[in-house]
Order: C-alpha cells, then structure tokens, then sequence
C-alpha cells in the first residue's frame, strides 16, 4: 500500500460526498482511504458505511467524539501505507493531485503542494510555493516560510515520522504544533507548484472563531517553533498573534523581546512600522497601544 489518506468526519454531511467523491477518483489508485467518524451526531456515520460497501480501499472507524487531533490519530493507528496525508471532509482536491505529487516522495521526506486556501470566498488565494528541495528544516521554516501554512492538509509525509509523534488532543491549532517535530525527524523537504487541494472556508472553523484563549495555544505553539528558529519576518508574524492575545484576554506578553531592524527587505510597510514601535516601546508597550487604538477606532465607529 503506498499511500494512506485518513478523512476526519463531523457533521458534514453536506459536503462528505464531494470530499470522498475526489479521493476515491484520483488518478493515483495506489491508496487506502480511512473514514473517520468522530462520533458525528448528523448521517455521516451512516454515508461512511455507505461508502465502504462501494470501495473496497476504504475503510470506516466509528469512535467516540474527541476532536480533530484524536480522530487524525486513531487514523494514523490504522493506517498501513508508507506515506500518509490528511484531507478535511468539507475540502476536496483535483483529480490528478496525488498522479502529480506521489512522485515527488523520491526525493523528500515531506511533500508539499498547492493549496487553494479559502477557496470559495471573498478572500480565497492560492498559495504555490515552486519547485523546491530543503534538506535543511530551518531553511524550510524560515527562508520558506513554512510557519505562515503549516497545514496538515496539502502534504504528504513519510508514515515513520509519525512513529511516536501523534497531534495534540484538547488543544486548536494543533498543525502549528505538530510540523515543527516532524521536521525535527526529516531530512528532506520538497515543495511543489503541482496539484491542488480546495481548503473550503468554514464559517464556524476555529479560524473563524478562534477565542482568545485558543489564539494563546496558536502563540504558544509558535513559541516553541521560535526557540528553534527565528529571523525578524518570523518574528513580526508571531508578534500579530501575541497583540490579538493581549487584547482579547488582558494576559500580559509572553513573547521574549527582540529588536527588529525596520529596513528589513522581507517586511511590509505595516510591519516596518510596528518593528519601530516595537523598538521604542517593547513587547507591553505595543500590545497597549494596539489595544488602545483599537478601543478608539470602536468608539467613532
């Protein structure tokens, strides 16, 4: 079995078809696909045993509710194929994604390929990021800017990483989390302009409705990230998320300071900006004045 593809599925039953409906099609048939019913309360337990009595390459798990992370691990427990990736059930991919993309894990460890992110909304935008080969992970992470899509979904990954690395249960946002260890443990990293998976924009998906608490798990998980590797575009992008934590919580920073050089090529004119507030101010002192301005702007609005 070459690659196994694990479908997490909660109350979507609206969208299962179209999403089993585009794996079950690729042109690449070499898989095995793992429906995981995470204790939907809608029909889709009922859709998935409909789908296994079709396919002979798929395969249902009924378990009790226990999140995404829980459900793409009881998959990974499964899952029997040399390389393994995960596909949302309310997204779905070009037919020919994997015919294009399974060749390319020759050469790499980690597999990643195009994705339409949003894809159906006003602010949709594909993101490709060329034919390139990282054997070096901070490379990747930085220079390639793996933080900014983390995305468990539009990659494929040599099982073993997975050998005794399992997604965070009870906790969002948990892709940031995860990649980061699994880059610990590859040597190579190929990135692809080929392909294409429909993330779908989900408008009670945790980004979305990610609260200030859950947007301190984000913070935290990219933390960790930073003790590894940190240039100033990274930097500044975490700095976003420590300023949205402040303000929606009250809690103080937690981000070590940095100083941050305004003329950087890689930062936009906003960032720039923020890197001389930052500079002047410190960690505390932008995050009050982000929190001060945008009491302002609601007063007048």
């Amino acid at each position: 079995m070459k690659l196994s593809i694990i479908i997490p599925v909660f109350r979507v039953e609206d969208t299962l078809d179209r999403c089993v409906e585009s794996v079950l099609g690729q042109t690449f048939t070499d898989i095995e696909v793992i429906l995981v019913d995470d204790g939907s309360p809608d029909r889709c337990p009922q859709l998935c045993d409909e789908w296994a009595r079709r396919d002979h390459r798929l395969h249902v798990l009924h378990k009790k509710n226990g999140g995404l992370s829980s459900a793409r691990n009881a998959g990974l427990d499964m899952a029997q194929g040399e390389w393994v990736t995960f596909v949302d059930s309310d997204d779905f991919l070009t037919a020919d994604t994997y015919e294009q993309v399974m060749p390319l894990t020759a050469q790499a460890d980690i597999v990643e390929y195009a994705i339409y992110w949003h894809y159906g909304a006003k602010e949709q935008e594909l993101l490709t990021f060329g034919n390139q080969l990282y054997t070096n992970m901070q490379d990747y992470w930085l220079r390639g800017k793996a933080y900014a899509h983390t995305y468990a979904c539009n990659k494929i990954y040599r099982r073993k990483l997975f050998s005794d690395v399992r997604f965070p249960e009870n906790r969002v946002f948990e892709d940031v989390a995860t990649l980061p260890i699994l880059l610990g443990k590859a040597t190579r990293v190929r990135t692809t302009s080929q392909g294409c998976y429909y993330y779908c924009l989900n408008s009670q998906g945790i980004t979305s409705t990610a609260t200030g608490q859950q947007l301190r798990m984000l913070l935290e998980s990219h933390l960790e990230a930073m003790s590894r590797w940190c240039d100033d575009e990274y930097y500044m992008h975490v700095l976003n998320t420590q300023m949205d934590v402040c303000e929606m919580t009250g809690d103080k920073p937690i981000m070590p300071r940095r100083h941050i050089n305004p003329f950087c090529t890689g930062l936009s004119g906003l960032q720039k900006a923020k890197a001389v507030v930052l500079n002047l101010f410190g960690i505390k002192g932008i995050c009050h004045i982000n929190k001060t301005l945008h009491k302002l702007i609601g007063r007048r609005s």
